[in-house]
């Protein structure tokens, strides 16, 4: 085949499903470290000329970013023709501006690196929150895969009495997309936040949900805080024990564990970081952004760019 999928970090099975749907080979790439905390990295499947993909979804990214961009580098010096990063999770993005005098914008500092050592971009549902899209910061074409199609269907084959509720205003437009996908009614509060571990949630007058299991959506949790608060407001409006459905489960510390002792019933969460919590698989729509790519490649390097 002359494409070839390469995985560094990502959920069990994600890289064997993504290159059965793009029709790939999955490579051979090893990396450890020296002694010296220094990171080895061999790229053990023949690159020349083939359109090579690399997966790393990018939580925790510090320890991740060396060896990822010496595997593109590898690729690059061994051949290939091109190289798309699929980053599940695209780490970088919420400091988008100088809060105060002297902070680096590092979601631009990032976008910069990935941009030269990459030629495409495929991301699940990034932090946008003061920039509209991905095109406004990364210099390479970039393709934001939504989890909202995976996770209407989920909903609809395990919980078709659901009541999807968003957390804060950020998270209204993919509510609505997974009602509307799911047929299912839905609800958004209001969050203020004060602190990365200080959040408020209000519901106004939440509507009637007796006969309804609610489920709340959020992109992220990390801290989980957004969505404690949201458990606790929902129980205390005497509620079923809402599920959670979570997008990219970083789930830093202690966090998942406190969201169930808030009275979570259940946390689900797509594939795009690995977790325990997985339950919806993003491959697929993964695999059909990157064929979408590929035959934009093709047309591209065809007529002589």
């Amino acid at each position: 085949m002359s494409r070839v999928v390469f995985s560094l970090s990502a959920a069990p099975g994600m890289a064997e499903g993504l290159a059965r749907c793009f029709e790939a080979d999955l490579g051979e790439l090893e990396t450890r470290r020296f002694p010296d905390g220094e990171t080895y990295l061999r790229i053990a499947t023949p690159v020349s000329g083939r359109d090579v993909v690399l997966l790393c979804t990018l939580d925790r990214p510090d320890a991740k970013i060396a060896p990822l961009l010496f595997a593109a580098d590898a690729l690059r010096d061994q051949g290939a023709r091109s190289i798309a990063l699929v980053a599940p999770y695209l780490a970088y993005m919420r400091q988008d501006k100088a809060f105060n005098p002297g902070e680096a914008i590092t979601s631009m500092s990032f976008s910069r690196l990935l941009s030269f050592y990459f030629d495409f971009l495929v991301t699940v549902d990034p932090h946008l929150h003061r920039i509209d899209n991905l095109d406004e910061i990364y210099s390479v074409p970039s393709k934001v895969v939504p989890a909202a199609p995976a996770i209407a269907d989920w909903l609809k084959a395990n919980i078709p009495d659901a009541f999807v509720i968003g957390p804060d205003e950020e998270s209204e437009q993919w509510v609505l997309d997974v009602a509307d996908r799911a047929g299912i009614p839905s609800a958004v509060l209001e969050k203020k936040r004060w602190g990365d571990f200080d959040v408020a949630i209000s519901g106004g007058s939440l509507p009637d949900m007796d006969d309804k299991q609610p489920v709340i959506i959020d992109d992220i949790a990390s801290s989980a805080r957004t969505l404690v608060e949201t458990v606790k407001l929902l129980l205390k409006a005497g509620t079923q024990p809402p599920v959670c459905v979570v997008v990219h489960p970083i789930f830093a510390g202690d966090a998942y564990d406190e969201l169930l002792q808030a009275g979570a019933k259940r946390v689900i969460s797509v594939n795009a970081i690995a977790h325990p919590t997985n339950a919806v698989d993003i491959s697929p729509a993964l695999a059909e952004a990157l064929c979408a790519w590929s035959v934009q490649n093709d047309e591209l390097i065809g007529a002589g760019h």
